[in-house]
């Protein structure tokens, strides 16, 4: 296991002949006490944003399917709140988000309201957490690549049942499960294993509400022995919302998510 500067991320070790990375980005609550001080939501509020933002019990979800899979995948997981920094966006004006102010660094909460100033710099939080995580997860994948001759990034995701004010593509379809794919990383036959996976969650989509797939940005587009699917998977399929308890549906998901690893590795 490795981890962070300030605990921010672990890797926790699958099987040597695994390609399979489950990625874990958004499914922690934490924030650390000075990283609190600049946002301006009360506790209660903040509370709130938290069961909005965060997706919740992913990273159970992830444990469990990697205790059931036949081939154990490895598991890159976040271990603070995506209000500290959000690992998947573009750090610079790349990111279509900087629009609702969910860059990288967020200065808007889901409901558009302030969660930091407009005037927030956000580089000393980009090189303490993300540049950091970022490179960690460039040499999880290359350690992959260079083990097993390439790597399969799972993105474990969860999104509301309702759209959010911050959801740019908010008005589409939200099935159980939405499975986001890109163009270069994404091959057909990656996509085909995920829908037969899910196949029992009354039905899957594609890139939408959510699209894309996570690759590090030093294998983007370059190197297509990376492949990466984002599964979204619907929060009333396994929790009460927002940010209830788990039901019974997380360990049926959690057996599903195990089969795709398997079928994939």
């Amino acid at each position: 296991m490795s981890r962070a500067t300030d605990a921010s991320f672990d890797l926790l070790p699958g099987a040597d002949g695994s390609p399979v990375i489950l990625h874990v980005p958004h499914g922690a609550r934490e924030i650390p006490a000075d990283v609190r001080e600049a946002i301006l939501l009360d506790d209660t509020a903040l509370a709130r944003e938290l069961d909005h933002i965060t997706d919740a019990h992913t990273g159970e979800l992830a444990d469990l399917a990697a205790k059931a899979a036949t081939v154990t995948p490895w598991r890159f997981v976040n271990r603070l709140s995506r209000l500290v920094v959000d690992p998947e966006r573009f750090p610079d004006e790349r990111e279509e988000m900087l629009a609702v102010g969910m860059g990288a660094v967020y200065t808007r909460t889901t409901h558009r309201e302030v969660l930091r100033g407009d005037g927030t710099d956000p580089e000393p939080l980009l090189r303490r957490y993300f540049h950091p995580y970022a490179r960690a997860m460039t040499a999880a994948v290359a350690d992959r690549l260079a083990a097993t001759g390439r790597a399969v990034v799972l993105d474990v995701h969860s999104y509301p049942t309702s759209p959010l004010p911050y959801e740019l593509h908010g008005e589409g379809p939200r099935p159980p499960v939405c499975l986001g794919t890109d163009s270069f990383h994404t091959p057909p036959e990656l996509l085909a294993r995920a829908r037969e996976a899910f196949a029992g969650f009354g039905g899957t989509g594609v890139d939408s509400p959510f699209s894309g797939a996570y690759v590090p940005l030093e294998f983007y587009g370059a190197q297509p022995r990376v492949t990466a699917l984002m599964v979204e998977i619907r929060r009333d399929t396994y929790m009460t919302e927002p940010g209830g308890a788990a039901g019974p549906g997380l360990p049926r998901l959690a057996s599903a998510l195990a089969a795709l690893a398997d079928a994939v590795s």
